[in-house]
């Protein structure tokens, strides 16, 4: 089962990797798929102001509306319809494909180890990218950003390889992992909201680039920063979950609900990082740059929290 684990660990790579070079092409051609003056002109009479809508984001995404955003205005030109086996529908399921893989691979080890693959940083590595890639298959399914996809999944990729290049032996787990219950669901909603946060993340960055990038499949500023925000809004009830289960799982494991082990406070921090921008957002109606660049903090802080106790130790130095 161990090998089983590894070798659809390597496909899941392969695939993510040509769900890439299919997402590049895709936006790299819709650079140059222009539509024709006379079309241009009927969309532009018919659209919406910038900033009232998103028709132009519809035209100049993927094949519909993203939903949630409305059908397009009246007057204005449907976007063309495609041929099923296109570069971009080759990408999409090129991506659930390595999902498929990705949750085979754990399943894989958690037959073969007897718990959760979320033991020690290989397991919580792979299951870190998993978290990315399936909040990534969401968000893509829901708001048909391709580009989107040029962030997200070098992350997915540099996450899986990482975890292929570090000790990936079965060890028995430690004493305070011997809690199969709290271990599940604490890790679970970790990797769902860092996953989450991973797609905030790709959205705060193609926000900032957005004015130095000239590229069609480039969707408006105002729906980047709406679709963080989403994003933002996912993650943080999970983080706090998680944060909640850790206290108990380290009441039970070590006596104390809170020791300032430095995996903990990196958590409580990204915590607080992730709370004060929906609070500035909600209250004082933050957007833009500094929401943007908030968004990007965040995640530094998720990385940190996950690999800070390498260069730190503490109570978390077995993950």
């Amino acid at each position: 089962m161990l090998d089983l684990s590894q070798y659809l660990l390597v496909a899941t790579t392969i695939l993510v990797a040509l769900a890439l070079v299919a997402d590049i092409a895709v936006v790299a051609l819709r650079r140059s798929a222009a539509p024709a003056p006379a079309a241009r002109a009927r969309v532009t009479a018919g659209a919406p102001s910038r900033g009232a809508g998103v028709a132009d984001d519809v035209l100049t995404g993927d094949d519909a509306p993203p939903p949630g955003y409305g059908a397009l205005p009246s007057g204005s030109v449907p976007p063309p319809a495609r041929a099923p086996h296109t570069v971009g529908w080759f990408g999409t399921w090129l991506g659930r494909c390595a999902l498929l893989a990705l949750t085979g691979s754990l399943a894989a080890r958690a037959l073969a180890t007897g718990h959760g693959p979320f033991a020690n940083q290989h397991e919580f590595a792979v299951s870190f990218a998993w978290g990315i890639l399936a909040a990534h298959a969401y968000f893509e399914w829901h708001y048909r950003i391709r580009a989107l996809a040029l962030l997200v999944l070098p992350t997915v990729i540099a996450m899986l390889m990482y975890a292929q290049a570090i000790d990936a032996d079965a060890e028995p787990l430690v004493p305070a992992l011997q809690n199969n219950l709290l271990l599940t669901v604490h890790v679970a909603t970790a990797v769902l909201s860092y996953g989450a946060a991973g797609i905030a993340f790709g959205a705060a960055a193609l926000y900032l680039l957005s004015p130095y990038v000239s590229i069609k499949a480039m969707p408006r500023p105002a729906v980047l920063d709406e679709l963080g925000y989403r994003a933002a809004v996912i993650s943080y009830p999970l983080m706090t979950v998680m944060i909640i289960l850790g206290a108990v799982w380290a009441e039970i494991a070590w006596g104390t609900y809170w020791s300032w082990d430095p995996k903990e406070t990196a958590a409580l921090v990204t915590w607080l990082i992730y709370g004060a921008y929906l609070h500035a957002r909600v209250t004082r109606d933050w957007r833009g740059r500094k929401a943007a660049w908030l968004l990007i903090l965040g995640f530094v802080a998720v990385l940190f929290t996950y690999f800070g106790n390498l260069f730190f130790g503490g109570l978390h130095s077995y993950a």
